[in-house]
């Protein structure tokens, strides 16, 4: 029979199975063919294979590998655990973004208990099980199975669908939806990395667990590496830098939501103005939406009966209002403020909303992870023959915005889930899908295709920026919706004065500027470029004598809007310049008996290079075309 492996067809045997196509293929390295696609789903390796099967491997450096390899390492964790706490009760054990978790009642370990753990790991992997999946018809049969583990018998309860599936790997079994590596030989690294209290659930009225954090590679190499990045970002963690440099902070009165502070406000300023130049460019109107909207809008919009437990509710005068967690229902009531004729469209309307989502508590995680914040949206209204243009333009954009920080990115096109399960008619489908990938086909850049990876309301582009130690960063979207216009009833006057419904693309870029904030924070270790910077002149004088030159100066640079400071305490020199290092001051610039003389300053960048007496009119000069020109790089220095 033939099967097509990766696009290229093979002729095998009736039966035959992933694992064994994975072989003839030479495919066995341990990062290589860590899981399969049969047909567009994730499916085990003992699976057999009919004629005509699609069949896709994956290796461990694309999300779906990562995501398998990682989730059959939890149940390794979980294994060594309980040989080591037998009492223990395993709960759940998801992979996450880097490694995985897995949550335990009654167990109570801490840091010392990592290496026993580890130790153990390595004599389940040395053993190297074949994973088995098992199935069970009914809730009655898995009840059965798992009637020691409340945990699992409450998960076995809220299950909709049978059969109910569960993994075995020596000893330890496990309820899972699986898929699994084929066997454990590929886990070649494996890390414990820490523990915390998480509640059940997520819940909060609920008992508390011990939850183990975890990672594993298929090299040992990239663990190592990986904990030297792990050191890497430590130095560079933004809930250190951002209150040490007067950026942002947070309060017991508003948890989850961030305070900015002056210095921040400097950036946060600057971002925006940024990024307003690029809409004006781009042909965009702004608009601005209440922040509360009654309970009518949410319900026409689907989010009352979806999202109402991530939103904050209100009432007043007997009427229910929510303060919105996403812009979009806001933009379709101004979409409707008016009659709009084809001859108008695209119409491109973009808004910085102030938007609200309750999170829980464990997962908030300073900018990363907030309550309240902004998102830089936009909705383009169009009709079905622009799709392919207006991507294209947005597709620009994303790349003079990212290359601005020096961010390298890349993106990835969902496609449509099963049929079943979206709205919208073939052909519309068929020409979003066709519009979005023909613009990335344009763009000339390598993407990744998620196949049936896409919303039930349309295809979308993800976009995953990379930042200057090498972490991945999901940042904004675009996404074509064909569900909100129909909610909203939408309408465009078409050449043939009949009324159509335009395509609706939502596009965010920075996503949320909070997030966004924090990553530039990390991204530059807080060395902002100088025209971000909000530390970017500072006069340091030797002697109280110097002090009316240093003002002089500080005016005629703070006419060309660059921020200076001065300090002119009664500290040494010394001691000032490493006030200014700790501030990541762009340029101290200190003046004695002579420079006053001279009129000039003694140069020193931020890198540390001393650079002695310079001319003020040739700095300025310098700094001002690299403020202008928003460079990376100083011009007086080898790093930015």
């Amino acid at each position: 029979m033939k099967i097509k492996v990766n696009n290229k067809i093979h002729e095998f045997s009736e039966g035959v199975t992933p694992k064994e196509v994975a072989e003839k293929l030479h495919l066995t390295a341990p990062d290589q063919a860590v899981t399969v696609s049969i047909n567009g789903h994730l499916r085990d390796f003992s699976t057999p294979l009919s004629d005509g099967d699609e069949v896709t491997f994956w290796n461990f450096d694309d999300p779906k590998g990562k995501e398998v390899f990682w989730h059959t390492s939890a149940h390794v964790l979980a294994q060594a655990i309980l040989r080591l706490w037998p009492a223990a009760q395993p709960t759940i054990g998801p992979p996450i973004e880097n490694g995985f978790y897995y949550d335990f009642g009654n167990l109570t370990i801490s840091d010392e208990d990592f290496a026993k753990i580890e130790k153990e790991v390595e004599s389940i992997l040395s053993e190297n099980y074949k994973t088995e999946r098992m199935e069970f018809a009914n809730k009655g049969e898995a009840r059965s199975a798992f009637s020691k583990n409340p945990y699992k018998c409450e998960l076995i309860e809220g299950f909709q669908e049978t059969p109910i599936s569960a993994y075995r790997q020596g000893e330890f079994f496990d309820l899972c939806r699986g898929p699994h590596m084929a066997a454990l030989n590929k886990i070649k690294a494996f890390k414990v990395l820490k523990t915390s209290g998480a509640y059940w659930r997520g819940d909060s009225t609920k008992e508390m667990l011990t939850r183990v954090y975890a990672i594993s590679f298929p090299e040992k190499k990239r663990l190592k590496e990986y904990l030297q990045l792990l050191e890497e970002a430590k130095k560079r963690d933004h809930k250190v830098l951002g209150p040490a440099l007067d950026l942002f902070t947070f309060k017991e009165e508003a948890p989850g939501m961030p305070f900015i502070l002056p210095h921040g406000m400097i950036i946060w300023n600057r971002l925006i103005d940024f990024l307003r130049e690029h809409l004006k460019e781009g042909g965009y109107v702004e608009i601005k939406t209440p922040t509360m909207m009654s309970k009518e809008l949410w319900e026409r919009s689907g989010h009352w009966y979806h999202y109402r437990d991530n939103m904050y509710t209100s009432q007043v005068e007997n009427r229910d209002f929510a303060i919105k967690p996403m812009n979009c229902p806001g933009c379709m009531l101004y979409y409707k403020t008016a009659i709009h004729s084809y001859r108008e469209l695209p119409l491109r309307v973009a808004e910085i909303g102030h938007v609200h989502r309750f999170e829980a508590s464990g997962a908030l995680n300073g900018l990363f992870r907030v309550r309240s914040f902004h998102q830089d949206d936009a909705h383009l209204f169009m009709r079905p023959d622009q799709i392919q243009d207006e991507i294209e333009r947005i597709l620009e954009l994303i790349e003079k915005i990212y290359t601005t920080f020096s961010l390298p990115f890349r993106l990835e096109l969902s496609t449509r889930p099963e049929k079943s399960k979206t709205i919208g008619s073939d052909e519309d489908w068929e020409n979003a899908t066709n519009g979005l990938k023909g613009a990335l086909d344009a763009w000339g850049h390598t993407y990744h295709i998620n196949e049936g990876d896409g919303a039930f309301y349309g295809p979308k582009i993800d976009i995953h920026i990379r930042d200057a130690i090498g972490r991945s960063w999901q940042m904004g979207t675009v996404q074509l919706d064909m569900s909100l216009p129909q909610k909203f009833e939408l309408e465009f006057v078409a050449s043939n004065a009949g009324h159509e419904r335009p395509v609706m693309l939502h596009r965010a870029i920075f996503g949320s500027i909070e997030r966004f904030f924090g990553i530039l924070i990390e991204h530059f270790s807080g060395k902002f470029p100088f025209w971000l910077s909000p530390y970017q002149v500072c006069i340091a004088t030797v002697a109280d004598r110097h002090a009316p030159y240093a003002h002089e100066l500080k005016k005629k640079i703070e006419k060309l809007g660059i921020i200076c400071d001065i300090d002119e305490s009664n500290e040494s020199v010394g001691k000032k310049v490493r006030e200014a290092q700790m501030r990541k001051t762009c340029y101290l610039l200190t003046v004695g008996d002579k420079e006053v003389e001279n009129k000039t300053v003694a140069l020193r960048t931020r890198d540390n290079v001393v650079h002695g007496e310079i001319d003020i009119s040739d700095f300025l000069a310098k700094v001002v075309k690299e403020r202008d020109e928003r460079a990376l790089m100083s011009p007086f220095s080898t790093a930015p």
